[in-house]
Parts: structure tokens; C-alpha cells; sequence
């Protein structure tokens, strides 16, 4: 591959996420024209360069790398071109690279960054759930009580939530999400761009009962649609509110949090707390 040579610096390449021929033509080029390719596994990364009919050094980068490792690959920034990729999809989201980018910039290494696939987005377009507001949250915790924690802390989010999980731990997160998260849509996007690609949509509970028959391989995007609209709350239930508030706090106090738990008016609250009270 005939290509210009490039100025000394770090290029962030998005790789595919499954079919090899999402690389897009400008990641080809940087790959070839490239003095070094950091990289998470040099294997993974040595059959796309071996696709692309390349041989380049490598050098491992992944989360195990300490700040010695930074130091090398930031040396090597001043003079020569580092390209930095993940095993798939775009560095960074739920990568390591962090630490690298932020002290390249800060040193004055000029830091340059390809668009390609990623996973989150390719999920996302698919699925059918809103996308004018989103969270990326990346792989929910293994541990069932940060899980919960996890999924608590975005609960109350008016966006889509878009996570990433593995196969043995999907149907552990979707009995939670079952609980925490219930009225939400949710979408398993699975084995993306590749030849059994998959995006299932329903709910927590009935997703759970059907990858519990049929056991998921591959990478997972787990998708949860923000909560459903509710009308406003019945007269009943802002007294019942009321009268709790007003066994705590003073006539004023509970009708401003009521108001503002329902965006109601709050001097029609208070002057039903004073009848109430």
C-alpha cells in the first residue's frame, strides 16, 4: 500500500467489530504508512495487519499497562507515528487510552483520531429505541449488589441506556434490569456485523426466560429505552403524599416537595396541606 508518510504523533484507528471489511480506506492507510501499532492483543491485532498484507511493530497496550509502558510509547510519539488500536471497534470506549491521550496532549504530541465502527453506535442505530438522548455506560460490574448499584445510580435517567455485557453474565443483568428498570424496552444486540448478528427487543423478564433457553455467545450490547410517560398522579395519591410529608415537615415544606416530585403548582399543594393538616 503506497502511502504518504505521516507526522510524528498518535493516531487513534478504529478496527472492525466483526467484518473485516468495515475498515474504512483512511485506517488502511494509517496502518501502512504507521512506524508502530500499540494494541491490546498482538495476535488479534497481527491477523487484521496479516488482511491488510502489512508487517508492523507492535507493541502491547492494554489494562494491565502501568505508567513505564506510557512513558515508552510516549517517547516513541515525538519522533515516529504510534497508532493506537483495540482489539475491536473505537479506542478509548470501554478501552484503555485513556491516560495515553490526556498526557500526549498535555506534553504537546499532536494526538489524531479516525472515525470508525463501534459497537455502542452500531447497537444503538439498530435497535429502535430513541436516540436523540443516550448514556454510554459501558460493561455493568460482575458483582450483583454493584450491578444493582450500577443500575440504581441511571434508573431515574430520561435517556436510552446503553451498556455492555458478555454471555455468561447477560440474564443475571436482565433479572436486574427486570427489577430496577421495569416498564423500560430493552434490546440484546449480539454478534454484531458478523454472519449470526442479532437484536432482540422486549422486556427484561421475557428476554431473561429466552437467552436462559438458548445460551448467548459472543459480545453484547444491552440496550434499556428510557421510562414510560405517566400521566399526572390522581388527587388520592398527592394527598397520601401529603399527609406522609406532613407527619415530617411543615405545610410549606411538604407541599414543595411534592410540587417538585410532580411538577405541580405548589401553592395549590400548600393550601391543600393546610386543609389536610
Amino acid at each position: 500500500m503506497d502511502t504518504p508518510p505521516l507526522e510524528p504523533g498518535l493516531y487513534i484507528v478504529a478496527t472492525p467489530i466483526g467484518n473485516l471489511g468495515d475498515l474504512t480506506r483512511r485506517a488502511g492507510e494509517v496502518l501502512a504508512a504507521c512506524d508502530l501499532v500499540a494494541c491490546e492483543d498482538t495476535r488479534i491485532t497481527g491477523k487484521l495487519l496479516n488482511y491488510l498484507g502489512l508487517k508492523k511493530p507492535m507493541r502491547r497496550y492494554d489494562d494491565h499497562a502501568g505508567e513505564r509502558d506510557r512513558e515508552h510509547l510516549l517517547a516513541e510519539m515525538v519522533q515516529k507515528a504510534v497508532v493506537l488500536v483495540s482489539d475491536a471497534g473505537t479506542p478509548l470506549i470501554s478501552d484503555p487510552g485513556y491516560r495515553l491521550v490526556r498526557t500526549a496532549r498535555e506534553r504537546g504530541i499532536a494526538v489524531t483520531s479516525l472515525p470508525g465502527p463501534s459497537a455502542a453506535i452500531v447497537a444503538l442505530s439498530m435497535a429502535g429505541l430513541p436516540t436523540d438522548r443516550f448514556l454510554f455506560a459501558g460493561f455493568l460490574p460482575s458483582k450483583a449488589k454493584a450491578r444493582e448499584d450500577a443500575l440504581r445510580g441511571v434508573a431515574g435517567l430520561d435517556a436510552t441506556l446503553v451498556f455492555y455485557e458478555t454471555g455468561p453474565r447477560l440474564i443475571a443483568s436482565l433479572e436486574a434490569m427486570a427489577e430496577l428498570l421495569a416498564g423500560r424496552e430493552i434490546a440484546v444486540a449480539r454478534e454484531l456485523t458478523k454472519l449470526h448478528e442479532e437484536c432482540r427487543s422486549g422486556t427484561a423478564a421475557d428476554l431473561a426466560l429466552h437467552y436462559a433457553a438458548h445460551p448467548p455467545k459472543g459480545e453484547i450490547v444491552l440496550l434499556a429505552g428510557p421510562p414510560p410517560e405517566q400521566g399526572p398522579p390522581d388527587v388520592a395519591s398527592i394527598d397520601e403524599e401529603l399527609r406522609e410529608a406532613l407527619a415530617e415537615l411543615s405545610p410549606s415544606q411538604a407541599a414543595g416537595k411534592v410540587a417538585k416530585a410532580h411538577g405541580l403548582d405548589r401553592k395549590a399543594l400548600y393550601a391543600r396541606a393546610m386543609e389536610l393538616k
